[in-house]
């Protein structure tokens, strides 16, 4: 994520064949020590036996015991030489096991599959790709957006230093460049003149030099980098970045979006076109104790529900679906068609109960200033003392935020945070481990409470959901979903970790049929929500697909879309000209 201060090619690259040879130079150390043991052991027992051995011997005796050759001309006449002998043979047995396939593995089978993977891995993409986005890296962040564009089709290309990493990325099926990440010479291999967004998730200054470069290859193609601190949004954009994504105050930001509060008030979460995508918890509303269908008779505004969510999970969106305290109602609608929602549903008289921020960091402190400016009192519990007041001094006087030093583990120091009169906890901390005792041990101390929580991998967004999170939000998903919408491809609103809306094309095989197709979730388990136009904008009106042109508005996983593709587009592989195929969205 680019949190390294010096370049990640030269962090990354760690030195393998020292570590080979460290690890060689133990084992033969070792089996040297073990050599001269047994000599001595052996001219000793021998003198018992009033035999004389040279140390020239003695070591002979040792090496051919060891190895199992055991030729005989030296041998022992009494039991315990024998033992000793015996011994000397067993542990010869299990030292060549382990020293020879060592060897053998790291000197010449591992050394021959590196240069066999890196002959193959390419040092320059076809003369003929275009259009196609170049992701320096390989990091969370690259690998999530390079699975979005083999799902979209979209061409994709990583650029990486090491011959190794390369290669295993080749073999997963990547399109790889591999080449120094500082050298102009890499960056017209790879087609930037050609390319349609380079994008670099390295450290801070690692970006600074990848956007330098890349700006000697080509003055015009858009570049984009994450920053890990504020101050460094500047100095990128100086290099020649046309977009900086400061990873850490957008996570912060989109996970105080999360917090749904304990009015009923909308919180938007994106746009399609000029119509906003929102999301409005039922818990203080009239809304609980009814029925989808009766929800809907009742708003007195256009505003469409699209889907119902609990705990992070779709539902399906049956008009005898009961709504409960838990439920979620993903809306869209105008500016003006969300008000009318909040002067409808909106509890007015009731303020919104403090929020608990877990963690005073980055993410911590970028989400305090936007719950601060939404007039929402939050409270940081942070255990290193000073470390929020240093940091975010830039809110005192004004803000309405406290913080409580002490271990979010402890439960006296979340009840002194507030914990009992919350309405949300944050869990922002970057180990994921932590966020998810500190997730479990939240949801058991207030089962009622809403808890958002934050995952650096994205194996464990599932842990966290069973550890009781409501909602969970990744670096490598909030990172891939807005260089991906800055790439100007089909536009995509994260609606909770693992589920977005994305547009698609219209297949002529649904054309005529109901926008609540049950079969289509049933084959692919994408849900259509909406029918859009060619730029995006969504009908209200619409209850079945036109045949006109347009686009489908869905709402699924990466799994759920990529069946739908495989279901409903011919799915073919991008071609070198760049041209994607019925099943590429972005065009």
């Amino acid at each position: 994520m680019g949190l390294a201060e010096s370049p990640r090619w030269r962090v990354d690259r760690v030195p393998v064949a020292r570590r080979r040879s460290r690890a060689g130079v133990l084992i033969v150390a070792i089996g040297a020590l073990m050599v001269i043991g047994y000599a001595t052991l052996f001219k000793g027992l021998m003198h018992l036996e009033d035999q004389e051995h040279s140390w020239i011997s003695a070591v002979y005796w040792a090496i051919t015991t060891m190895s199992t050759l055991g030729y005989g001309d030296i041998t022992f006449d009494s039991d315990l030489g024998r033992l000793f002998s015996l011994s000397v043979l067993l542990s010869g047995v299990v030292y060549m096991l382990v020293l020879l396939p060592f060897f053998v593995i790291q000197y010449i089978v591992t050394p021959w599959l590196d240069r066999r993977r890196t002959s193959r891995t390419p040092r320059k993409v076809p003369a003929q790709l275009q259009d196609h986005v170049l992701l320096v890296g390989s990091d969370a962040v690259t690998q999530a957006f390079a699975a979005r564009a083999e799902r979209s089709q979209v061409p994709a290309v990583l650029v990486v230093e090491d011959p190794v990493e390369a290669g295993q990325l080749h073999d997963q099926g990547r399109q790889v460049v591999v080449g120094p990440l500082d050298s102009a010479l890499t960056y017209r291999h790879a087609g930037a003149d050609r390319a349609r967004l380079v994008v670099s998730t390295l450290s801070d200054t690692a970006n600074t030099n990848v956007a330098f470069t890349v700006r000697q290859v080509c003055g015009d193609v858009p570049v984009a980098v994450t920053a890990s601190k504020p101050v460094s949004v500047d100095v990128l954009s100086l290099a020649g970045s046309d977009h900086v994504l400061e990873l850490g105050a957008v996570l912060g930001q989109e996970m105080a979006g999360r917090v749904l509060g304990s009015t009923g008030r909308v919180h938007r979460i994106g746009s399609f076109g000029g119509t906003f995508i929102a999301e409005a918890a039922a818990r203080g509303t009239s809304l609980v104790g009814m029925t989808v269908g009766e929800a809907i008779a009742e708003l007195r505004s256009c505003v469409r529900i699209l889907a119902i969510m609990r705990k992070g999970r779709l539902r399906p969106l049956k008009p005898e679906l009961l709504i409960s305290g838990s439920t979620v109602l993903i809306l869209a609608g105008e500016p003006d068609e969300l008000a009318a929602y909040d002067e409808q549903f909106q509890a007015q008289e009731q303020s919104e109960d403090p929020v608990i921020i877990l963690g005073g960091g980055r993410v911590g402190r970028s989400a305090s200033r936007e719950l601060t400016a939404q007039g929402v009192p939050n409270t940081i519990v942070e255990q290193l003392p000073g470390r929020v007041e240093n940091s975010y001094s830039a809110l005192e006087g004004t803000a309405k935020y406290s913080v409580v030093e002490g271990d979010a583990a402890d439960q006296r120091i979340l009840r002194k945070a507030g914990l009992d009169n919350a309405s949300a906890v944050l869990v922002t901390p970057r180990d994921d481990d932590l966020n998810v005792y500190l997730t479990l041990f939240s949801r058991r101390l207030r089962p009622e409470l809403q808890v958002v929580s934050r995952a650096t991998y994205e194996r464990n967004v599932a842990t966290l959901y069973r550890a009781g999170a409501d909602s969970v939000l990744s670096y490598a998903t909030i990172g891939a979903t807005d260089l991906w919408n800055h790439a100007g491809l089909s536009h995509r609103v994260l609606v909770a970790e693992g589920n977005e809306l994305f547009l698609v094309p219209r297949p002529s095989s649904l054309v005529k049929r109901s926008v609540r197709n049950s079969e289509v979730h049933r084959r692919t388990g994408c849900h259509i929500v909406a029918v859009a136009d060619e730029d995006g904008t969504l009908s209200y009106d619409t209850e079945s697909i036109p045949s006109s042109p347009g686009k489908l508005l869905l709402l699924g996983d990466r799994h759920a879309e990529r069946v739908f593709r495989e279901t409903y587009f011919r799915r073919r592989r991008p071609v070198p000209g760049g041209r994607a195929g019925p099943g590429r969205s972005g065009r």
